[in-house]
């Protein structure tokens, strides 16, 4: 009978070997594919009189990889990824306002480094290994960290750097100037969003902070944290582009704001369009009628529970108990809030929301939804909209009503 962990380890090694293949020789395949057309079946029957099966493959996943990375990695085409891998590594904006964090020139430890999203950033910085315990993955952060030494943009690596096979749970990080791990919220295939059960999980991130108190969690910004953490920590939550990325626990010295909470707003740069600091402790004003403007918190605001501090600070109150937008009669100019200027206020009646955008010429309509069941598409379709001009609708449950607001941006969203 056939020794079934004997067959796996062969497959593993012979699935690394051919990555290691790609890793050496794959760049002028992916380059040649990609030249040739733009057309996947073209590529692939390209490639297959060229390559053997598995080849042709692995060169194809990476040319449509390299497609969906742009959104994330400005030198995309100069990186290797797994699937996995590309859906859960860190923005290269991101891990680059991340890693101004951490000293410069100090020695850093990235572990669960995943392709190495925020080992490049950090090893832009100072001397940085990378720790990754899947030797294939480990494997593509090394040949990302080869391409970026290589690069002449704001990441490349000037400091001694590299990627070794081990598990960050053994890993020591006793000499190091800092770390940061990135643990794994599915380690039995579904997402979850206790860290308790992230691999590795507290205890272990707690016996980092022992051996050294100066490090940083990655985490999902709806993350439950354990209850020593927050006091002892500074969290972080980080958007771009009006979506919460992710939540960074900051303990040591990387904490500026400690037993804080931050909200910050990242734009096309590493420098913050606007960060806010609170403790999530101000309650918001009682609800109140729909003023002049209406305002739409920044998600980064939502996720840290600052939409108190946030209202505190500009005399703003909410004007629905269910969904998270705020009024006032003043304009502001705060990043983390785009603005509506109140055109009218009505019950959400399909009909007569259809006239009254015919009425004023509206053609172009945003529509927001907060705490209301309706689909914006479906409500878009029903509309019927002919005109010209642009509006925004904002939907919104008000009492026991839903409740729609005719309104116009006052300025483009960051």
């Amino acid at each position: 009978m056939a020794n079934p962990r004997g067959y796996h380890r062969e497959a593993a090694a012979a699935q690394l070997g051919e990555y290691r293949w790609l890793a050496s020789q794959g760049e002028a395949w992916i380059a040649m594919a990609t030249e040739r057309s733009s057309s996947p079946l073209a590529r692939a029957e390209w490639l297959r009189t060229r390559l053997p099966p598995q080849r042709a493959r692995l060169v194809l996943e990476q040319a449509e990889l390299r497609e969906r990375a742009r959104e994330k990695f400005p030198d995309a085409n100069r990186r290797l990824y797994t699937r996995l891998g590309l859906e859960q590594a860190t923005d290269a904006i991101v891990a680059a306002y991340k890693a101004r964090r951490f000293r410069h020139g100090e020695p850093v430890a990235d572990l669960c480094c995943g392709i190495g999203g925020d080992l490049v950033a950090l090893a832009g910085r100072g001397p940085t290994i990378g720790v990754e315990r899947d030797p294939l993955v480990a494997l593509l952060a090394e040949a990302n960290l080869r391409m970026a030494e290589a690069e002449n943009g704001e990441n490349t690596v000037r400091f001694p750097c590299g990627v070794v096979v081990a598990n960050a749970a053994e890993f020591s990080v006793a000499g190091y100037g800092g770390w940061h791990i990135d643990p794994d919220r599915r380690p039995d295939g579904r997402r979850t969003t206790r860290v308790e059960l992230h691999e590795p999980g507290p205890e272990v991130i707690d016996r980092l902070r022992r051996d050294c108190g100066t490090g940083a969690v990655k985490l999902a910004p709806a993350a439950v944290l354990p209850e020593h953490w927050p006091p002892e920590g500074e969290l972080e939550w980080i958007s771009r582009d009006r979506h919460c990325r992710q939540l960074v626990v900051w303990f040591g010295d990387l904490a500026e704001y400690p037993g804080h909470r931050r909200a910050t707003l990242l734009g096309e740069s590493p420098v913050p369009i606007r960060t806010f600091v609170g403790e999530a402790t101000c309650r918001l004003p009682a609800v109140q009628p729909i003023g002049r403007y209406v305002f739409d918190p920044d998600a980064a605001i939502l996720a840290a529970g600052l939409l108190g501090d946030l209202a505190s600070e500009h005399g703003l109150a909410p004007f629905s108990g269910t969904a998270a937008y705020l009024t006032g009669d003043r304009l502001l100019d705060d990043p983390m809030l785009a603005c509506f200027e109140v055109m009218e206020v009505m019950p959400l009646d399909v009909k007569r929301l259809a006239r009254n955008l015919r009425d004023r010429n509206i053609g172009r309509l945003e529509i927001k939804k907060r705490g209301v069941p309706h689909d914006p598409e479906t409500l878009r379709r029903r509309l019927t909209l002919r005109g010209e001009l642009p509006a925004v609708l904002i939907l919104a449950s008000i009492g026991r009503s839903a409740t729609a607001i005719l309104a116009r941006r006052c300025r483009e969203p960051t």
